[in-house]
């Protein structure tokens, strides 16, 4: 059998079992080497072809699809440097579990170390960032070397979407000519034509015993708190109100938590934590003697440090994924159980706390802070904070919030508070930067309705290239541009105690007029002057198709000034509150 026929059969295999195993979705980026691939990929009746210029946006852009899927997304290039663009997206994706399945084509082995063009050293390229990693055998039509590539792919994403998910890179030599024979009958297969292997995940579980002693540990304890980060599990908001409800401890969520937004029972949600732990007075009166906690670590730096300085609580760290999400190491108990089984089962072996001293105390200076941020109201120059506390009132129901790193997800923390609007939060929260958010919140609009990306000027400068996505498959988004012209965040650091140089080398400012760039992409620019007009405008376009851009420019020292004149105005409040109450 020649070579053409070797390399289409093998190929075929794979591709097949690549659908078979669920996945639906591969963003390729063109290239040469990746040319029988992708070619295949392209005849398969049931897989979606996304093609993607820039690998690094590429990447970032199967990342979104896979995060607003929770299932494994595809993702092929060709050889060389296009495969090391793939790795901000892959960090990204290894630490915010999100499964990807990476396919990288490479020059066979007789080409590698030789001088070769677009030829690099691409074993183990991701090093630890990816879950497995394989070099693929050189195309065969045998039996034997079928089963092994359906086999291999099968493996693959099954450890891909394994908890914790993440990840997994597959590296195939190819040898020239890389034309497939495409034809009636490639996806003909006469070996077990229903998948080679199944393999069945299951969820990580502790015993019932194991949760009675957790239970029984539990009894008595009136000064407790959960604390809830990212976390994607659509069962878990009722399981841990349950709990909480059961145990009358305030749940403290994060914005990622997805408890702040939604049907189920918001009574013992903290919402304005990150506001009234930068108090002592509320620090002394909230202090807990046990805390649960569940997701990942909450954005919040004052949440954090308040958990640090109660490092005599007995802290569990509950994780499904089996992870060590303990970066103050502060746990007592570390519990590797899926996180809704795991309320669930706690949940029937409790008995009902009949305090709520402490529960009320949470929620009184709660309410009180609530109170007290809603003068962002009343502020008429544009400003970030009130961005994000109107924004509860101008999204849509059901609507999904992609936000970027630096202030605006702080921002979102501070003061986008509870609702039952059903509001989707995303973000990327694994590496915490800036790079593709662009991309990857274009990517989740492919699966979610009505997306709204809220970001800063570096951060949508960072990732222009991804709009690209935007334009050529016609993917509807909203985003609104926060334009301060420069890192923002950095007004809160240290860093800018230290004027002589912090313009240079933090506040960068770029002075870009982003309405050209929109354009390029065929988007829909307006520059917004006051707040009747951008609520007027996210009303009017909620159906309208395509790219939509809202800028709006604000100051940094402004706002900066404006959080800070908040958090004293709020704080000395708390501390009449503490007073008056002992």
């Amino acid at each position: 059998m020649n070579h053409q026929e070797s390399l289409t059969a093998y190929i075929a295999a794979f591709v097949s079992e690549l659908v078979l195993t669920g996945i639906t979705d591969v963003v390729v980026s063109p290239g040469s080497r990746s040319t029988p691939m992708a070619m295949v990929m392209a005849e398969h009746p049931d897989l979606k072809v996304h093609i993607h210029v820039d690998e690094r946006s590429a990447a970032f852009f199967g990342l979104g699809m896979a995060k607003a899927k929770n299932m494994p997304v595809a993702i092929l290039c060709t050889s060389g440097t296009a495969a090391a663009n793939y790795f901000p997206a892959i960090v990204e994706a290894k630490y915010s579990r999100v499964p990807l399945l990476v396919l990288t084509a490479d020059r066979p082995h007789e080409l590698r170390e030789v001088g070769a063009p677009q030829a690099i050293d691409q074993l183990h390229l991701y090093g630890q960032h990816v879950k497995w990693f394989a070099d693929m055998a050189l195309p065969e039509n045998s039996n034997e070397m079928l089963r092994y590539a359906r086999t291999i792919c099968a493996r693959a994403a099954a450890i891909a979407t394994q908890a914790p998910a993440g990840p997994v890179h597959l590296n195939f030599p190819f040898r020239e000519p890389l034309i497939p024979k495409i034809d009636e009958s490639l996806f003909v297969l006469s070996e077990r034509p229903k998948g080679y292997v199944k393999v069945h995940n299951g969820d990580i579980t502790i015993s019932d015993e194991e949760v009675k002693d957790i239970a029984k540990g539990l009894t008595g304890k009136e000064k407790g708190m959960i604390v809830c980060g990212n976390i994607s599990d659509e069962k878990f908001a009722k399981a841990v109100t349950d709990l909480g409800a059961k145990l009358n401890f305030p749940i403290l969520a994060d914005p990622l938590s997805q408890l702040r937004s939604g049907r189920h029972k918001l009574e013992n949600i903290i919402d304005a934590y990150d506001t009234f732990l930068r108090n002592e007075d509320a620090k002394s009166l909230l202090k807990p003697d046990v805390v649960l906690r569940f997701g990942a670590m909450p954005v919040s730096k004052a949440l954090t440090i308040f958990l640090k300085e109660n490092q005599g609580a007995d802290q569990f760290v509950i994780d499904g994924g089996g992870g060590w999400r303990d970066p103050s190491t502060l746990s007592s108990s570390m519990i590797f159980c899926n996180e809704t089984m795991f309320c669930e089962k706690l949940v029937t072996y409790l008995d009902a706390n009949s305090s709520s001293a402490f529960l009320d105390d949470w929620k009184k200076v709660n309410q009180l802070t609530k109170e007290n941020l809603a003068v962002i109201r009343d502020v008429r120059e544009l400003s970030e904070g009130k961005l994000f506390y109107q924004l509860v009132d101008q999204l849509p129901e059901e609507a999904t919030l992609f936000v970027g790193n630096s202030m605006p997800i702080r921002d979102l923390d501070s003061f986008f508070l509870s609702n039952h609007k059903s509001i989707k939060v995303m973000a990327n929260r694994g590496a915490n930067g800036i790079d593709g958010t662009v991309s990857t919140a274009i990517g989740a609009a492919v699966y979610t309705k009505s997306l709204y990306l809220v970001l800063g000027d570096l951060t949508f400068f960072h990732d222009l290239n991804g709009l690209i996505a935007a334009k050529l498959y016609d993917i509807d988004i909203h985003i609104i541009l926060i334009n301060n012209n420069g890192g923002g965040i950095f007004s809160f650091l240290p860093q800018s105690e230290h004027p002589q140089h912090f313009e240079l080398l933090f506040g960068t400012p770029l002075n870009i007029n982003f309405e050209h760039a929109v354009k390029m992409f065929n988007g829909n620019y307006n520059k917004i002057a006051t707040w009747d007009q951008l609520g007027t405008l996210l009303k009017q376009s909620h159906h309208q198709k395509g790219i939509h851009v809202y800028e709006i420019e604000t100051n940094r020292v402004r706002n900066r000034d404006e959080h800070r004149e908040l958090w004293r105005s709020v704080s000395q409040e708390i501390s009449n509150l503490v007073d008056g109450a002992h």
